[in-house]
C-alpha cells in the first residue's frame, strides 16, 4: 500500500496537458499516470488543498477531479469482491470517516477483474453502512473515492472542497432530455448543474452560432429572451418559441448593425479561437458591466495551452476570465466564462 499521493483526473486525449499545465507551478512535482484519464501527483509538501486553490486560482483548463489516496491495492489483491470490503474499510479507517460521505467509484482503462464497477460500489457501499457510516452518491462534504486502473485499486479519502468535482472522476453523467437538440446541450447543462456560474434566468441572451438551436433551448427553458444568430435554420421545434428571434445571419454582419443590449452572450461557434475571440471583444459594447458569457475555445491539434493563453490575451481587453475548463461533456476544445469588464475597448475586432 502507498498512502499520501493525489490523484488528478482529465480528459484521456488531455491527460499529458493536465501535466504540462500543473507543472510551472509545482516544478518538483513527479507526476504518473496510472490509466487513461488518470495520473499520480507527488509532491513533498503540496496537499491536496494547495493544488486544488493553485488550479482555481491560476483557473487552469484541464485537471477535473482531485483526491488524496489512503492506498493502492494490487491487482492480485482486488480479484475477491467480498474482501475487498474489509480491505477498503481498514484503508480508509486510518483517516477518522464522517458519519456521511459520497462514495464515488469509477474506472480509467481495461481492468482484469471478475465484476462490474456497479458491484464494486454496492460491496463498498454496504461495507461503509455496516460500520454505521450513511452513503450518498452526491453532495456530502466528505468523499471516498475507489478507482479502477489496469494496475489495481486506488483507494482515496478527502473533503469535498478540495475535490474540484463531486462527480466520481470528474465524470459528470447528464441524462438526454427527450426534447433535446443537440449534443452541445450537455456543456451548457453542464455549467448549470456543476454551478461553474450562476447563469440569469431572466432578461436577454444572444446565441452566437446558435445552429441547430441547443443552447438557445436551454436558455429559452431557463426564461431568458433569446436572439440567435447563425446563417444555417434553428430546428424545426423551435419555430414560433415564446422568446425567441432568429436572426439569418453571420455573428460579424449581425454585431455591425446591432443595437440590442444583453444580459448574457453564449457562443459555441465551430471557429479558430482568436478570431472568435474577436468576435466576443466586439460583442462587449452591448453587455452591461458584470454581464457574463460563455465560449467555447475549440483546440486545434498541437499546442493547446499556447492557444489557450493567447486567446484569453485577446479577451482581456473586454472580458475577465471567470473559469477556464475542459468540461466532462467538452471534447477538443475548453469552455471559458467571462465577465464583461467596467472599462473596456469600444473598438471593432482586432
Amino acid at each position: 500500500m502507498i498512502l499520501s499521493r493525489i490523484y488528478f483526473s482529465a480528459n484521456e486525449d488531455f491527460l499529458s496537458t493536465a501535466a504540462d499545465e500543473l507543472r510551472p507551478h509545482f516544478r518538483d512535482a513527479v507526476m504518473e499516470p496510472l490509466g487513461p484519464d488518470i495520473a499520480a501527483f507527488e509532491d513533498e509538501g503540496v496537499s491536496i488543498a494547495t493544488l486544488a486553490e493553485t488550479i482555481r486560482e491560476k483557473k487552469l483548463a484541464f485537471t477535473r477531479h482531485l483526491f488524496r489516496g489512503v492506498a493502492e491495492i494490487p491487482l492480485d489483491e482486488v480479484q475477491d469482491l467480498d474482501a475487498l470490503g474489509d480491505i477498503a474499510i481498514e484503508a480508509w479507517q486510518q483517516i477518522p470517516l464522517p458519519p456521511r460521505v459520497a462514495l464515488h467509484v469509477w474506472q480509467s482503462g481495461e481492468v482484469a477483474v471478475p465484476y462490474r464497477n456497479d458491484q464494486l460500489r454496492r460491496r463498498l457501499e454496504a461495507a461503509l453502512i455496516e460500520i454505521d457510516v450513511d452513503v450518498v452518491r452526491g453532495g456530502a462534504t466528505h468523499i471516498l473515492s475507489a478507482c479502477l486502473v489496469p494496475d489495481g485499486l486506488i483507494l482515496g479519502s478527502n473533503g469535498a472542497a478540495n475535490a474540484l468535482s463531486d462527480w466520481p472522476g470528474g465524470r459528470v453523467s447528464l441524462a438526454k432530455p427527450k426534447d433535446q437538440i443537440s449534443r452541445s446541450e450537455f456543456k451548457l447543462e453542464e455549467i448549470i448543474r456543476t454551478n461553474l456560474v450562476e447563469l440569469p434566468t431572466s432578461g436577454t441572451a444572444l446565441d452566437l452560432g446558435a445552429v441547430p438551436g441547443g443552447w438557445t433551448r436551454i436558455l429559452l427553458n431557463r426564461g431568458l429572451q433569446v436572439w440567435a444568430v447563425d446563417s444555417g435554420a434553428l430546428d424545426s421545434r423551435l419555430e414560433g418559441a415564446p422568446g425567441l428571434t432568429y436572426i439569418p445571419t453571420l455573428a460579424g454582419p449581425f454585431l455591425a448593425e446591432n443595437t440590442q443590449q444583453f444580459d448574457l452572450v453564449v457562443n459555441d461557434m465551430r471557429m479558430e479561437p482568436g478570431l472568435s475571440a474577436s468576435i466576443m471583444n466586439s460583442t462587449a459594447r452591448f453587455v452591461p458591466a458584470g454581464g457574463l458569457a460563455v465560449m467555447s475555445l475549440k483546440l486545434p491539434p498541437g499546442s493547446p495551452l499556447q492557444v489557450i493563453d493567447s486567446t484569453v490575451a485577446t479577451l482581456r481587453r473586454n472580458w475577465e476570465t471567470v473559469a477556464l475548463r475542459q468540461l466532462f461533456h467538452n471534447r477538443h476544445e475548453v469552455t471559458a466564462i467571462l465577465r464583461r469588464r467596467q472599462a473596456f475597448d469600444q473598438a471593432g475586432p482586432s
